[in-house]
């Protein structure tokens, strides 16, 4: 698509890129709205587009989502056209052991290009600064995630229309939200292990195992197919014990849903969706059933009782990775079990898991769940950074030219490799996690926020490509 709107290069900008819509797109966008009623623009859309882009951008703060070592060519691009590098990790909530997370998340190269760290929480201060790598003196800011910011009271109301329409379309209804594209994503090459090529031979890792040792991504892909076995038995089981509620299964973006398409097919009150955020399906349900999955600590902010089924149990990985959704989240550990801690839930008898002991361990993991927003904590340190972008000295000619030389040979690289079917790289993979938005939809839900926010005006919209947006002042 051509290009549909010019970008004004005068004022310094926020740079949003977002990678999976669903996951991030409306977090992001709060932040945005929050930065532009701050006076300064945003530019917001596909990560994939974005970074296409970046040579034709004002000098500008670039938010980045990760620090993989993949990343750090872009993130040296960037810099090259006088942009400052700030970021967080989607992943530092529920994350890995700390040296299985430093390999797999971390990357001194992509670190020495980032200006600022924004952390979810302590936990997640406290994993970068224990990092032998962490370059001395980078600040980290324990400002809390836009994504936690949804789940605070006065910003649910932004998903009202939706949890509406899903009441209307489901009824009364239990979540089961899956986590297994370890085992089952809808492309190999997204699983802990591709097929082997031959009988015999040991099977190559996959994306999800880089960083992993194979003793622990072999454990690891043992112990999640195990639970997905279990969980596969489970829904047929639940629509069963539970014959007046719909069973809703939200599997994971990035994984397979034909098997749970397959269980529907066999049972009369199952239906499967992973359409929208995940806030206001957790609005709409009457309790939730997962196993390891950031869902729980969601759930667990808003008042929504969780249940996590541990059928198959390995503290290997259950404390080393999963033990906040865990800790947050009623235990079960047979269908039994389950069947009647869910019951004692429907009929009020249970509520959300409430003690001493998960009240401590969310305090630790997560920040700005009172008080000012995670996005103005962010936005409180940006715009300090901005004023420095605007002062220092641009970039010399050399160094855009040399930018420019290789964003264009990325991008002609990236294009090469779109029509691989199976890559991560794909085009098919990347409308799967980043479809088009139409400008009214975006629009919309700008008004949205800026109303929660109790902003009267509305910021001007212009659409630069199908998936990329500038919001001006």
């Amino acid at each position: 698509m051509k290009k549909i709107a010019n970008i004004d290069k005068s004022k310094a900008c926020l740079i949003v890129p977002v990678e999976n819509q669903v996951r991030e797109l409306d977090a992001k966008l709060l932040l945005a709205c929050i930065a532009v009623n701050r006076g300064f623009p945003a530019i917001i859309g596909s990560k994939r587009e974005v970074e296409a882009r970046i040579a034709s951008f004002p000098r500008s703060i670039y938010l980045a989502k990760s620090l993989l070592h993949g990343h750090r060519k872009f993130f040296r691009i960037a810099r090259q056209f006088g942009h400052d590098i700030v970021a967080w990790d989607e992943d530092a909530l529920v994350h890995l052991p700390a040296e299985t997370y430093y390999s797999r998340r971390l990357s001194p190269a992509a670190l020495a290009c980032v200006s600022r760290l924004f952390a979810w929480g302590e936990d997640n201060a406290e994993l970068w600064r224990h990092y032998d790598d962490l370059p001395a003196g980078l600040p980290i800011h324990i400002t809390g995630n836009p994504r936690n910011d949804l789940l605070r009271s006065e910003i649910q109301p932004f998903y009202q229309n939706a949890v509406d329409r899903i009441r209307d379309d489901f009824g009364h209804f239990i979540l089961i939200n899956t986590n297994f594209n370890h085992v089952n994503a809808f492309s190999p090459v997204r699983r802990l292990f591709l097929p082997a090529d031959r009988p015999g031979e040991e099977p190559r890792f996959g994306r999800a195992a880089r960083g992993m040792t194979r003793e622990y991504a072999t454990g690891l892909r043992d112990h999640k197919q195990a639970i997905f076995e279990h969980f596969q038995k489970m829904i047929p089981a639940l629509e069963n014990a539970f014959s007046d509620y719909t069973i809703v299964v939200r599997p994971h973006q990035v994984e397979s849903p034909e098997i749970y398409e397959q269980i529907a097919k066999s049972c009369q009150r199952v239906r499967v969706t992973n359409e929208g955020n995940v806030v206001p399906w957790l609005m709409a349900c009457k309790a939730v059933i997962l196993n390891g999955c950031t869902t729980s600590v969601e759930a667990y902010v808003m008042g929504v009782p969780s249940i996590s089924y541990r059928a198959v149990v390995n503290d290997d990985y259950d404390k080393g990775f999963y033990r906040l959704p865990n800790m947050l989240s009623h235990q079960c550990f047979d269908f039994e079990e389950l069947r009647q801690t869910l019951a004692e839930i429907l009929t009020g008898e249970r509520g959300v898991l409430d003690s001493d002991e998960s009240k401590a361990i969310i305090d630790h993991h997560l920040a700005a769940l009172e008080g000012p927003l995670a996005c103005e904590r962010i936005v409180d340190v940006i715009e300090k950074n901005m004023t420095h972008l605007t002062t220092s000295p641009k970039p010399s000619l050399f160094n855009r030219l040399a930018g420019w030389y290789k964003v264009t040979k990325r991008r002609v690289r990236r294009r090469s490799k779109a029509g691989n079917t199976g890559s991560h790289r794909s085009w098919e993979h990347h409308l799967k996690k980043n479809p088009e938005i139409p400008l009214q939809d975006l629009s919309d839900r700008i008004r949205r926020f800026q109303r929660l926010l109790g902003k009267e005006g509305q910021p001007r919209v212009d659409q630069i490509h199908a998936k990329l947006f500038r919001i001006n002042p």
